[in-house]
């Protein structure tokens, strides 16, 4: 049953994570807010990931002359609220954390510091110093392991680049491949990926452009092709400088939402199962200026967080359909700019 989700919401200037329990009905239940740092100190924008089990929490902060800096949190199996049990320098600040698929490494994805990392995860979840720091062109901005974790995609926003490395699940080890990176439109600013589920496609969602890549992937290989598919996550009307912010799949591969910055628009489209190609569904309005979403492990509710808002929206996803229904709105933090949804075996 989709029940006793916790969902959790990094608020970057109060500098703590909003808890929730996320109901079958959609409603969210505050568990409070627990701090990231002591005493809270505005710094960069916070940023999560979940470990492949959902045991472990991890969130990234950045303060003005000390190290970045990741905090792992062990989530509760009861009560599902993290407790911070280490903190460790990351080796730059990050604009996206992900681990790989076994949660053995820690990867980020450095904007400010063009490059990416890897650090190993102690048995016991806490982060180690890192162990290897691979320079990019300029803003690193995602980093992710494809679903065989022998492979790992990475994002440069202003190289206009993909970066495609082999990846060593065993000593976590990144290594380049030939070609090194796969060239987009310049000026489009390749920011956030989502590796199909169905299909043997990558998404991207370009932040200076609103546009979404289909871009075929080869498992094998670990290699990307020139896109098969390009379409707008932008309303027909806009009008300004385009701001990308996130895009998720829905659990089953079905459906695939975005969300931009400048319109407050979430975007959502029908995913062909074989070739992955995109058929839009609809534009919803959403809170102001949404940084981030996510959608719980059932597909059946997507909470997004707006930035301006200091809030976060519940929307039903139609299974049927994937069209969004608005449910309730709730307070956070000020600042949302990460948002993640959890479902430990235990309480689960």
């Amino acid at each position: 049953m989709p029940a006793n989700h916790r969902v959790y919401v990094a608020n970057s200037e109060s500098q703590d994570i909003s808890v929730f329990v996320l109901h079958e009905d959609g409603r969210l239940e505050s568990l409070g807010s627990v701090p990231i740092q002591q005493p809270a100190v505005k710094g960069k924008s916070v940023v999560l990931a979940l470990s492949p089990k959902h045991e472990f929490l991890y969130a990234s902060y950045g303060n003005e002359g000390e190290p970045p800096t990741v905090v792992s949190f062990r989530i509760d199996p009861q009560s599902g609220i993290p407790k911070a049990f280490s903190s460790t320098p990351l080796g730059d600040s990050v604009a996206y954390l992900a681990t790989d698929r076994s949660g053995r490494y820690l990867f980020g994805a450095s904007y400010a510091g063009a490059k990416v990392m890897v650090h190993p995860v102690e048995p016991d979840g806490s982060v180690a110093a890192v162990q290897q720091v691979v320079a990019t062109e300029p803003m690193a901005h995602c980093i992710l392991p494809d679903p065989g974790n022998r492979h790992v995609l990475h994002t440069s926003l202003g190289g206009d680049l993909i970066y495609q490395e082999f990846f060593s699940p065993t000593t976590g080890m990144l290594t380049p491949q030939a070609p090194r990176a796969l060239s987009v439109r310049k000026g489009a600013g390749p920011r956030f990926m989502s590796f199909g589920i169905n299909a043997p496609v990558v998404y991207v969602l370009c932040e200076l452009d609103g546009a979404i890549l289909v871009l075929p992937y080869d498992a094998e290989r670990g290699q990307l092709a020139a896109p098969i598919q390009t379409l707008s996550a932008l309303p027909p009307s806009f009008t300004g400088k385009p701001w990308a912010a996130d895009l998720h799949l829905s659990p089953d591969g079905r459906f695939l939402f975005a969300c931009e910055r400048t319109s407050s628009i979430l975007s959502a489209f029908r995913v062909e199962a074989e070739t992955g190609i995109l058929t839009s569904i609809g534009r919803y309005e959403t809170v102001k200026q949404p940084r981030a979403f996510q959608i719980d492990p059932d597909g059946r509710f997507l909470i997004a967080s707006g930035q301006l808002a200091n809030a976060v929206i519940v929307y039903a996803i139609d299974g049927a359909t994937g069209t969004l229904t608005p449910l309730a709105e709730y307070a956070v933090g000020r600042n949302p700019t990460w948002v993640e949804i959890a479902t430990p075996v235990e309480y689960g």
